[in-house]
């Protein structure tokens, strides 16, 4: 099909709650995209941080066939070898003591912010619910994670939202104490904004608010739905800012493009959800955990230490530009945040994909930059050319 007939049908059957990029995606290869038209795109989205391994990796394809050919699914009332596989590679390489597993970040949060309410109840009784969360981020679109989210304009229109919340300015322990108090049960929160704007947190302030959470046995919750799986360089970004979380998110790279998510809880935490208290259907699906078992393999030190090595060859090629439309580069491996001044971010955003460069936007005025975590060097520098040739 070509462009116009797509989009007509999607205009005519599907409910427009998406501003979609004027582009049809037809396939790609690597990091590289083809649109319905035959144009190509170099990718620096991987579909929002999903496409971890890229497009066409055939040892990921090849895992889905075969097991789609055996049980495409079968429901978390009976036992399935990918999701056990999956579940003894992750959890101890996260440092965890349990998974559950899921389908989204957003209902990976839910599930946390469960947990966490739960923990406290059996402990305290009632009375001990607040999650404490950082202004300025971002946790999903479900009622509870919307309220959950520290923007104020995500708290729009779907009144009542879920009780419970209060918030803190990020970096600011000032801020975190005044939130506080009795009826508080977890401090959630992203080691880098995403969606608000690729902000990371300062390390000591994280270190702070772990220290914090374990003397008033808060549970410190982290929502890895972005940054985990190998995308800041690491398995998860709490490896780097010195922290065991109580419980972690995770979502959108791990299978690679299909839907999966889900939550690690340490020792502690591990008891707290029991049989009845919390599922999902399609949780653990054969299909998503066969793709996310490759993806989990391809997560070694070596890979790993390539994506900080991208990130930071990105990031100075972006700095080497000497744009003046460049108020800096920020960000962790492979998830940069590029300051735009001198025009709007969207607008941007806009001139790169007419040259064949897609890039997501975040904040008030900041450029996303996800690529997929395979992306190569010659991809990164065609890129890198179309930045130029925009920003000059």
């Amino acid at each position: 099909m070509h462009f116009m007939e797509i989009k007509a049908l999607d205009e005519q059957y599907v409910l427009q709650t998406y501003g979609r990029n004027p582009v049809a995606i037809d396939h790609g290869k690597g990091a590289t995209l083809w649109d319905t038209e035959g144009k190509e795109y170099v990718d620096f989205t991987s579909g929002i941080g999903v496409c971890s391994l890229g497009y066409a990796n055939e040892q990921w394809a090849k895992a889905i066939y075969d097991q789609a050919m055996k049980v495409g699914h079968i429901s978390n009332l009976f036992y399935t070898e990918p999701y056990v596989r999956l579940a003894a590679k992750l959890v101890p390489a996260a440092g965890m003591s349990g998974v559950f597993f899921g389908n989204s970040g957003a209902e990976a949060n839910e599930g946390m912010i469960k947990l966490a309410r739960k923990y406290s109840f059996d402990k305290y009784g009632q009375g001990r619910a607040t999650v404490i969360t950082l202004k300025n981020s971002f946790h999903g679109r479900t009622i509870t994670t919307l309220k959950a989210t520290g923007q104020d304009h995500f708290h729009e229109y779907f009144f009542p939202f879920t009780e419970g919340f209060r918030y803190a300015d990020a970096n600011d322990m000032d801020s975190l104490l005044s939130a506080a108090g009795d009826d508080v049960c977890a401090v959630m929160m992203e080691l880098i904004q995403g969606e608000g704007g690729v902000n990371p947190l300062q390390k000591d302030y994280v270190q702070a608010v772990a220290k914090l959470c374990a003397e008033r046995d808060w549970l410190l919750l982290i929502d890895e739905v972005q940054t985990g799986v190998g995308r800041t360089g690491s398995l998860f970004a709490y490896q780097q800012f010195g922290v065991e979380p109580d419980v972690v998110t995770f979502a959108k790279g791990i299978a690679g493009g299909l839907p999966f998510g889900g939550f690690m809880a340490n020792g502690k935490c591990r008891n707290v959800l029991g049989a009845g208290t919390h599922g999902s259907t399609f949780g653990g699906n054969p299909m998503a955990a066969a793709a996310a078992n490759v993806v989990l393999d391809t997560m070694t030190p070596a890979f790993l230490q390539e994506v900080r090595e991208k990130g930071e060859y990105l990031r100075r090629g972006i700095e080497a530009l000497g744009s003046p439309y460049v108020s800096g580069v920020r960000g962790m491996g492979l998830m940069l945040g590029v300051g735009v001044q001198g025009m709007k971010h969207t607008e941007l955003k806009d001139k790169l994909m007419a040259e064949g460069l897609l890039t997501l936007t975040a904040g008030s005025d900041t450029l996303r930059l996800l690529p997929p975590l395979v992306i190569s060097r010659e991809e990164m520098d065609r890129g890198l050319a179309i930045m130029k040739k925009v920003m000059a």
